[in-house]
Order: C-alpha cells, then sequence, then structure tokens
C-alpha cells in the first residue's frame, strides 16, 4: 500500500499518574517521544508480559472504533453485567493518523474470541430477511469447530481485504503448522490492499516477510530485527539443545528446593 490505514499512533494527552497505566513501558514511551510512526503494512508488538502489548493494541483498535472486546465495528456486544466493556481508558488519551479508510476491518482478542462467535448465533437467532450472519464467516457455527478451526475460518471467509485487522496474540489458538497457513493467508490479504496490527509472541509469524516489529521493553519501544528479537533467540537456541537448556532449568529448579 502507498498510503496505510494507520500511519502514526499519537498521545495526545498523558495519562493519571495515579493510573497504573503510567507504570507500562509502553504508555512511557509514547508520553515520551509523542508518537509511534507505523512503516510497513504488517506491524508486530513483541516483548515480555507488562509491557503493555495488548493494552496498546486494544487502545488502538477501540480508537479506530472497534468493539472492545472484538470484532467487527458493527459488534457491540458486553459481557460485563452493566452493559460497559471492561477495557482500559487508554484509548481515550492516543489518536491514529491516517489518510484514508478501510472497507473492511476486525479486531481479534483471542481471550473473547469465544464471547464474539456467541454474539454472532445470538443475533443469527433473531428473524431477518437478509441471509444468516454465520455465512461470511464459513456458514458454520464458529462454537462447532475447534479453537483453531474457527479462528482460521474467519480469517479465511470473513476478511474480504482492502482491511485493517488488529490481532491481539492470535497464535494462542493456532498450532505451528495453522501458523503458517495464517501467513500465507495475511499474504494474500496485504496483496489486496489490507494492513495488520499485531501483538505475539510467536517467533513463526514475526518471520512475515517485510514485516515491522517493535521491541516493547522497560526502556521504551525499538525497532528490531527479526532475529534480534528475544522470542527468536530464545526459541533458537532451545531448539539446538533443548536437553542441555531443560538440564539448566531443572537443575537451578532442584537447587532451590
Amino acid at each position: 500500500m502507498t498510503r496505510r490505514y494507520i500511519d502514526e499512533i499519537i498521545m495526545k494527552k498523558p495519562v493519571d499518574k495515579k493510573s497504573y497505566l503510567a507504570e507500562l513501558p509502553a504508555v512511557r514511551f509514547l508520553e515520551k517521544s509523542g508518537s509511534l510512526p507505523i512503516n510497513s503494512d504488517v506491524t508486530f508488538f513483541v516483548g515480555e508480559n507488562g509491557t503493555g502489548k495488548s493494552t496498546l493494541i486494544e487502545a488502538i483498535a477501540v480508537a479506530c472504533g472497534f468493539n472492545p472486546e472484538g470484532g467487527t465495528k458493527n459488534f457491540s456486544f458486553s459481557t460485563s453485567g452493566d452493559g460497559e466493556n471492561f477495557h482500559s481508558e487508554l484509548w481515550e488519551h492516543i489518536a491514529v493518523s491516517r489518510s484514508r479508510y478501510p472497507k473492511d476491518g476486525f479486531f481479534l482478542r483471542v481471550e473473547s474470541f469465544f464471547n464474539a462467535a456467541t454474539y454472532i448465533d445470538e443475533l443469527d437467532k433473531i428473524p431477518a430477511a437478509s441471509p444468516p450472519i454465520i455465512g461470511g464467516y464459513g456458514g458454520k457455527s464458529l462454537h462447532e469447530q475447534s479453537h483453531g478451526e474457527s479462528f482460521l475460518a474467519l480469517v479465511q471467509n470473513r476478511f474480504f481485504g482492502n482491511g485493517l485487522y488488529i490481532l491481539d496474540e492470535p497464535e494462542a489458538a493456532l498450532s505451528p503448522m495453522r501458523l503458517m497457513t495464517l501467513i500465507a493467508e495475511m499474504y494474500r490479504l496485504v496483496k489486496q490492499n489490507s494492513q495488520f496490527i499485531i501483538a505475539t509472541h510467536s517467533p513463526i509469524l514475526l518471520a512475515f516477510p517485510g514485516a515491522e516489529v517493535l521491541q516493547l521493553s522497560d526502556s521504551g519501544i525499538e525497532r528490531v530485527g527479526y532475529r534480534d528479537t528475544e522470542h527468536y533467540r530464545v526459541t533458537r537456541r532451545f531448539l539446538e539443545n533443548p536437553e542441555k537448556m531443560l538440564r539448566y532449568l531443572t537443575e537451578e529448579d532442584n537447587d532451590e528446593t
């Protein structure tokens, strides 16, 4: 794409210093730098738990108009008892810079994908003149498939192209082979003028050709090469000599006990 749907994440106002958000490295970086440019059609956020990956991904999605619990911009379900969605207020502090708008889009949260699938089934129970919604997701209830099958059914049938797709740790639903299928589907969609922003821990997914990798740490957010990520280096070290790594890990554990 010559112009992306999201070009930059801008911090438009600081968060409350008493908020937990102020402790997140991703938020501290944005407050200091003022913005985060997005330079690729596929951008990955990587980093240890607690650095703010999922919080930032959620804020970007909500700022773009997606339901905080996932789905399209038309999804309005909430799983909390009072009708309010459980999500951080970071989206109120950021703005997304864009020079054009997508024709399609989806926000995937693996942790709430079950609820999104339930919402689709419930909508299709309402009498309507239009065809069932599930037809756009492969024609089979997502609840009648495994987690991985339902997610790939979503990508293969519902992602139309010319879209903005924001995914939070999609590898949680997929085997290594299915992850490679996801890469192929992403490649197809990028050729159809789509953009992906993904939080992940998967060294397989991070290998996507031409992707931008943004590593979150206590130092902030920095662009790194695929082979410079801790995910790649630790996984490679383990696979090259799993016996040595396991011996080290279990000996450490035995010494402590």
